[in-house]
């Protein structure tokens, strides 16, 4: 192993792997990376779900050493600066009506812990402090905070670390390859499971339920699209027991589905919502909470000289977070990115389901410009299929994603048509060189 790579623990990475033979990127333009040897390769994931307008463009490279050379830091407590309240302007102009404050985050995991901490805080402020549980969903992501791997449902992320936080509970996923198999868009069966909340509710009483939580689409799980009509349900239920709905579009929002949010695409506002990623084009780290007015003002009582909501993070609207998130969101409009995904959704469905009678493909799902193409498993080997075309199509030149044997596309919201069929057809090349 090399040295100079020896004392970089890397994340959610086979890190023995990776040093043994690693994959290092050191420059990157529109839709595509170079490695340190200079070889291009075209990224299909968007860097991590993030990068949604393409790599360094101008105005966000602008903005961020602007705004380094004019004020590199201004506390957030009980201080502020314009651009935190011109951004979160703009934000809460492209949310769902009457979801019109922003609470600043500096990634997903903390999106998250701020909207738990929301609901719950939320409900006490109204004078229903038994409403402390929380309800995610099997096969969730929501971030690595103790938090969201208590809501989150992923086995992985979970077994390793201890007891997690009380009074939590879950759903059952929607995931149903027996009768969704292939499905173009929304899948036509699974609104019934939604119906699972009743049943929690049953076992609970809604008087002890804080907040229900889930991903519009579950994208690190490997790309699972709500079936028709579950999301409109799951919103009913939690009206009828006043029960807040939380949606995590860390990875849907800023015009991954078509619209600038997911919630926007499926027709159901949540009460409040997670952000993060493409809020600043994945250049300065930086996350986000969306909350209705109604949960805003609910803490806006007593002294006016007391802090309302105790939480917040050094770093929360970062001058140059804000700065990127400025130009990010004049980037998508002055190119009309928002919607973008919807106009290449068709086409880029009919790529992708093409993939049907590939070898060991037993799935392909989509929305907007996301996709899963999900692999039958080796036996005493879960993952390791999808994890060796992952390196096949990286050798060819186009970057994907996998998590266990679930192939995920996500390319930039600025992808040409030619380079969605490239990415398909070195998928299909990396399947059929596949043991």
């Amino acid at each position: 192993m090399d040295k100079e790579l020896d004392a970089y623990w890397m994340p959610f990475t086979a890190n023995r792997q990776f040093k043994k033979n690693p994959r290092l990127l050191a420059k990157a333009s529109g839709m595509h990376f170079w490695d340190d040897k200079g070889r291009q390769i075209l990224d299909a994931v968007s860097g991590l779900w993030c990068v949604n307008a393409g790599h360094n463009r101008p105005k966000i490279v602008q903005a961020i050493q602007a705004q380094a050379e004019e004020m590199d830091f201004a506390p957030p407590f009980q201080m502020a600066h314009p651009k935190a309240f011109a951004l979160a302007s703009q934000v809460s102009a492209l949310a769902p009506e009457g979801m019109g404050k922003v609470f600043f985050t500096n990634s997903g995991s903390e999106s998250v812990e701020t909207a738990l901490k929301m609901a719950i805080a939320y409900h006490r402020a109204r004078g229903e402090g038994s409403r402390t549980r929380l309800i995610g969903r099997e096969r969730g992501y929501h971030g690595v905070n103790f938090g969201g791997i208590s809501v989150g449902g992923i086995v992985a992320n979970r077994k390793m670390f201890g007891t997690l936080l009380a009074g939590v509970d879950h759903l059952r996923h929607t995931h149903d390859l027996a009768r969704n198999a292939f499905s173009v868009g929304q899948p036509a069966h699974g609104a019934e499971l939604a119906d699972d909340l009743e049943r929690l509710v049953a076992l609970h009483d809604a008087s002890t339920i804080a907040a229900v939580i889930v991903e519009p689409v579950a994208g690190s799980t490997g790309v699972l699209i709500p079936p028709q009509g579950y999301l409109q349900r799951l919103r009913e239920i939690c009206d009828r027991h006043g029960i807040l709905l939380i949606f995590d579009e860390v990875i849907t929002g800023f015009g991954r589905t078509g619209r600038p949010f997911a919630a926007q695409t499926f027709g159901v506002t949540p009460d409040l919502m997670a952000l993060a990623k493409g809020i600043t084009n994945g250049a300065v780290p930086m996350g986000a909470v969306l909350a209705k007015d109604k949960i805003h003002d609910a803490f806006m009582s007593g002294p006016e000289h007391l802090i309302e909501f105790f939480h917040g993070y050094t770093y929360s609207a970062h001058p140059l977070a804000c700065a990127a998130g400025l130009a990010t969101i004049e980037t998508y409009r002055d190119e009309g990115l928002l919607t973008r995904a919807g106009e290449l959704q068709d086409g880029f469905a009919e790529l992708v389901h093409a993939l049907k009678g590939e070898p060991n493909v037993i799935d392909v799902r989509n929305i907007g410009l996301v996709a899963g193409i999900e692999l039958t498993p080796r036996v005493d080997e879960p993952g390791k299929r999808a994890f060796e075309a992952f390196l096949d199509c990286y050798d060819k030149g186009v970057l994907v994603r996998t998590t266990g044997d679930i192939i995920a596309l996500s390319p930039s919201l600025i992808v040409e048509p030619a380079q969605l069929e490239q990415i398909v057809e070195t998928v299909r090349g990396a399947l059929r060189r596949l043991k």
